[in-house]
């Protein structure tokens, strides 16, 4: 087992994963530096969720090794992932699972509340991040009064309320029309980068990619190099070519 470079926070090597005996991830490695934004990219089925899964210790890869911080992530019982989901990272799903029962404010303290905290300390944190998300006017309404793009950012808020050292988006704009796409990415990674928080963000959309600092591209869940051709090669051969890296 060979432990990580220091300046990643997240640093996967050679994941194996599949379900149900289709391979969904094979032979995938990376690094993720400290405040950065990266985007795994690819079309539907290249294995961009079940990495994100993996890399937050949702799922335990069948082969391989992930790291946090240089604690390995692979070999933590059920319990350790389930505090480190809890007190380390956000998770932000393509459609915003809120709880119907609570108002906007308290589904984005509900990570706060869970470790303990205090409903008042709490309550002034949802607050502070559903103002910074352009959403606090919202804070006393049910979520089924909401719009879907005033959901996700509830669950932007709830993702980032904790201060968490990584936030895992997993096509977090896919349910959204253009303009609300845009303005909700530009929202995350605003408030990403404002606090130094790492953001992990699977998306099928280049112009999603493009606001992040680093794009690790999937295929067939085998990570792909992109490979420009020089100039005056024939039409016939294309523009540029894909190698996949194992």
């Amino acid at each position: 087992m060979v432990a990580p470079p220091d300046n990643d926070v997240l640093w996967a090597r050679a994941l194996h994963f599949s379900h149900s005996g289709s391979p969904a991830l094979t032979g995938v490695s990376l690094g993720v530096r400290q405040g950065e934004i990266l985007a795994v990219g690819g079309p539907r089925g290249a294995g961009k969720t079940t990495l994100l899964q993996c890399l937050s210790g949702q799922l335990l890869p069948q082969q391989g090794e992930v790291w946090f911080n240089s604690a390995p992530v692979h070999t933590m019982g059920p319990l350790v992932r389930e505090r480190l989901r809890r007190d380390r990272f956000g998770w932000i799903d393509p459609e915003p699972a809120l709880v119907p029962e609570l108002n906007v404010w308290e589904n984005t303290a509900l990570p706060l509340m869970l470790r303990g905290g205090g409903r008042r300390p709490a309550k002034t944190a949802a607050h502070e991040w559903l103002e910074r998300l352009d959403v606090g006017h919202l804070a006393r309404k049910r979520p089924h009064a909401l719009h879907m793009a005033e959901r996700q950012r509830v669950a932007i808020a709830r993702a980032l309320v904790h201060a968490p050292d990584v936030v895992f988006a997993d096509e977090p704009t896919a349910t959204l029309h253009q303009a609300d796409r845009a303005h909700v990415l530009r929202t995350l990674t605003a408030a990403a980068r404002s606090h130094s928080i790492t953001v992990v963000l699977a998306t099928s959309d280049a112009e999603v990619g493009a606001l992040a600092d680093r794009t690790v591209p999937l295929l067939d869940g085998r990570r792909v190099n992109t490979v420009h051709l020089p100039a005056g090669q024939p039409e016939a051969e294309g523009r540029a070519a894909c190698s996949l890296s194992v």
